[in-house]
C-alpha cells in the first residue's frame, strides 16, 4: 500500500515495488490517478488518511504487508490541511497498520525539518527547526512516530532532499520553462553554495531497503540525498548546455531579491515558498553516512544527472504534462510574477 499513491513519488514507488516483485499495489489517495502510468494490477482507493474509520476499512480489506506513507500536504496548501494531513494524517496511517498487524510502515519524512542551518553537512541528530507550516508539520509528524514507536510499533523513516526525476513539474516546471525559452537563469546569489537534490530513483532504492532490510538495521531514520556535490551554478549550467537553447544561470544579490520574493509571496502573486528562496543561496546538504552503513544504500544520480532526466522527460511530454496547472508536484505551477519577470531575462 502507498499512501499518496497518485502523486510524484507515488508513482515511482508503485513501479519500484512492481520491479522488486510485489504483485498486488493499492494506493491510497484523494486525487484520481491514471492507472495506464501503473504496473498491471495496481487499484486505486479514494480515501482521505484524516479519516481513520475509513483507513481501518482500507486496511481491512486489503491486507497490505507492506505500507509507505507518501501522503503529505504540500506547502501551497492551506495551512489547516497541511497540518491535518501531515500530521493527523500520519497518525492514523500508523495507527490502521498497527492495527492491521502490518510488520513495519516507512514513513516519508523532509530535510524541511533541518530548517536553514548554518553548519554542514546535516545529520540525522541535528537540531530541528521548521521553516513555515509545512516544515513545522514534518516535524509534528515525526513526534508522532516517535510515539508510536514508543508503543512498540517500527517506523522506518527517510528524510529526503529535494527529489525529482520523470513527471516531476511544480517548482521544476517554472526551470524547465525558462531553460526551454532561452533565458537567463536567475540565482539568489553567485551560485557557489552546494544545494543537495535526490533522483527519485533513487530514494525509491532506500525506500525499499527500509521495506525490507532486517527491522534492527531498518528502524531508524535516515537522511536521503545525491553525492559529488558542486556549486549549484555547475549543475544549473550543464542542464543549460544539455538543453542548447542560450540560457544560462546568472546571480542576483540575496538582499535585493528575497525582500522582493517574500512581499510578493504575501501577497500571493509568487509561487515561491520560503522554503525554496529561503534556502536558494545557502549551502544545503546532508550526510548519507548512515543509510550506507546500515542498509548498504547508495546514490546512482548527481544532481545535474537528475535535473537532465527530469527536463528530457518534460520536454517529450510537454503537451499533456502542462495541459492543467495545479499545486501538486506533478502539475505546473501558474509563474505569477515570474512570468513577467521572464520577459526581461
Amino acid at each position: 500500500m502507498i499512501t499518496g499513491g497518485s502523486g510524484f513519488l507515488g508513482l515511482h514507488m508503485a513501479h519500484k515495488l512492481a520491479e522488486k516483485g510485489v504483485g498486488e499495489i493499492t494506493l491510497v489517495d484523494i486525487a484520481d490517478a491514471d492507472l495506464d502510468e501503473y504496473p498491471p494490477g495496481t487499484r486505486l482507493v479514494i480515501q482521505d488518511v484524516r479519516d481513520l474509520e475509513g483507513l481501518r476499512r482500507v486496511f481491512g480489506e486489503t491486507g497490505p504487508e507492506l505500507v509507505v506513507h507518501g501522503a503529505a500536504a504540500l506547502p501551497l496548501w492551506k495551512k489547516r490541511d497541511i497540518y491535518s494531513t501531515n500530521v493527523g494524517g500520519t497518525d492514523n496511517v500508523l495507527t490502521a497498520a498497527r492495527e492491521a498487524g502490518v510488520p513495519r510502515t516507512v514513513h516519508v519524512s523532509s530535510t524541511a525539518v533541518y530548517g536553514v542551518p548554518k553548519t554542514h553537512p546535516i545529520f540525522e541528530n541535528d537540531r530541528l527547526i521548521g521553516v513555515g507550516h509545512y516544515g513545522v508539520s514534518k516535524i509534528q509528524a515525526e513526534e508522532v512516530v516517535r510515539r508510536h514507536r514508543e508503543a512498540g510499533y517500527p517506523v522506518p523513516v527517510v528524510r529526503p532532499k529535494t527529489f525529482i526525476g520523470t513527471h516531476r513539474l511544480g517548482v521544476f516546471q517554472i526551470l524547465y520553462d525558462w531553460i526551454e525559452s532561452g533565458r537567463r537563469i536567475p540565482l539568489i546569489g553567485d551560485g557557489s553554495n552546494l544545494y543537495q537534490l535526490l533522483e527519485v530513483d533513487d530514494l525509491c532504492d532506500a525506500i525499499w531497503l527500509c521495506l525490507t532490510a532486517e527491522l534492527e538495521k531498518a528502524d531508524d531514520t535516515f537522511n536521503v540525498g545525491a553525492w559529488n556535490l558542486r556549486p549549484i551554478r555547475e549543475d544549473v549550467r550543464e542542464l543549460c548546455d544539455f538543453a542548447g537553447t542560450g540560457g544560462r544561470p546568472v546571480g542576483f544579490p540575496p538582499w535585493l531579491v528575497k525582500p522582493a520574493l517574500g512581499f510578493f509571496r504575501l501577497i500571493n502573486v509568487s509561487p515561491l515558498y520560503r522554503w525554496v528562496y529561503g534556502t536558494a543561496d545557502k549551502d544545503s546538504y546532508v550526510s548519507i553516512d548512515r543509510i550506507k552503513e546500515a542498509l548498504g544504500w547508495e546514490p546512482r544520480y548527481s544532481n545535474a544527472e537528475a535535473l537532465i532526466r527530469s527536463y528530457r522527460w518534460y520536454l517529450e511530454n510537454k503537451p499533456e504534462a502542462t495541459a492543467q496547472a495545479g499545486v501538486t508536484h506533478r502539475t505546473p505551477w501558474k509563474q505569477g510574477v515570474l512570468g513577467l519577470f521572464k520577459r526581461f531575462m
